[in-house]
């Protein structure tokens, strides 16, 4: 997963849009990082 495909499904959240963008771009990373372990453990 790519940061825009990680930004798209995290915009769907409200919560999202309420944090800065330092914790923004912290999200998405974790998000694709996360996403990335869970697929190389499948």
């Amino acid at each position: 997963m790519n940061p825009r495909q990680a930004i798209s499904i995290l915009l769907l959240s409200p919560f999202y849009l309420r944090l800065p963008p330092t914790a923004r771009l912290a999200l998405v990373r974790e998000f694709c990082a996360n996403f990335a372990s869970s697929e190389s453990n499948s």
